[in-house]
């Protein structure tokens, strides 16, 4: 197949662009480079250097390339920004995010894959896992912008405009086994990037940012799941939407999760030695516990993980670290 890929120069999006290349499909990049690094986009990718509000450069590609499906991760993703400029998440994850699709339902490319989150559901106020089905109630102005576009595509597809498959992440982590691409992102909050800094001496310490919460051990729980894995689901999607014609919304996660002080002690596991850390106050809106229940997924496309195993995430993550200066 031949795929429109927005946001390939970024965490998500290099990993998917290699997933499709690695089985023989076509990719084409769309990425502005304000938050992507271009040394990730797989050599054999086009690349279009764009914004994907540029109107006429999108509908210049989309005529001459024919596309069967877009699968878009462009957008802004850190919650503490989001916070400080909701203006910029609403105007990048969902004014532009709709005149990026817009362009393409009117050069006749309407099966859309996008790239949603888990956050969309903010608190479970019990220990259970969240089904697609739980009530949808964003604690942040970047979960907001994200169901804000869900919510103008599921629209378009009522109206017969468009097939939209949407896939609320969980937490992502881990690396490319190849070593091809990884999480950049410097003051990332990204618990699983910050140990590895922290390993590879980068950083001075973790902050495990509260010990109260009604846990085990008292850390926030998450459901991490392998970059690598999280890749394959979109090839598994753009399959079934281009055949199917399907609109749904589905959860991408493992169904378990591990809490902040057991990914810290895995590591020091593998490290063989203690890593430096100490206990912080807890962040606002902070949840204690998500985790995807991601039985949709598994049974419409007999989906089953490759990499849900914490060691193997974290070593893969730590051996991506290592090779960044």
């Amino acid at each position: 197949m031949n795929v429109l890929l927005t946001g390939g120069a970024g965490y998500i999006g290099s990993h998917t662009s290699l997933a499709l290349l690695d089985k023989g499909h076509e990719v084409t990049v769309i990425d502005n480079l304000i938050t992507g690094n271009e040394s990730l986009i797989p050599k054999a990718a086009e690349f279009l250097k764009c914004d994907i509000s540029d109107e006429q450069k999108i509908t210049n590609l989309i005529k001459k390339k024919k596309f069967d499906v877009v699968m878009h991760f462009a957008g802004l993703v850190r919650v503490e920004e989001s916070i400080k400029d909701p203006k910029k998440y609403e105007l990048y994850n969902h004014e532009k995010a709709k005149s990026f699709i817009n362009i393409c339902i009117k050069e006749g490319l309407n099966n859309l894959i996008f790239s949603s989150t888990a956050g969309v559901y903010g608190a479970t106020k019990e220990i259970q896992k969240i089904d697609e089905n739980k009530k949808i109630e964003p604690l942040n102005p970047y979960a907001v912008s994200k169901y804000k576009f869900e919510n103008y595509i599921i629209d378009l597809s009522n109206r017969k405009k468009l097939n939209t498959i949407i896939l609320r992440y969980f937490n992502v982590a881990g690396a490319d086994n190849k070593n091809r691409t990884g999480l950049m992102s410097k003051n990332s909050n990204n618990l699983i990037k910050v140990v590895c800094e922290v390993a590879t001496k980068k950083r001075n310490k973790i902050i495990i940012n509260g010990e109260d919460y009604d846990t085990n051990d008292g850390s926030p729980i998450r459901d991490f799941i392998h970059v690598s894995d999280l890749a394959d689901m979109h090839v598994a999607v753009a399959d079934k939407i281009i055949l199917e014609k399907e609109t749904n919304i589905y959860n991408c996660g493992y169904g378990s999760g591990y809490s902040v002080k057991e990914v810290i002690n895995e590591m020091e596991t593998i490290l063989n030695y203690k890593l430096n850390k100490e206990i912080g106050e807890r962040r606002p809106d902070d949840i204690p516990y998500s985790v995807a229940d991601s039985k949709k997924f598994e049974k419409k496309f007999k989906w089953k993980p490759k990499y849900n195993n914490l060691n193997y995430i974290l070593n893969s993550a730590l051996k991506w670290e290592k090779l960044l200066k």
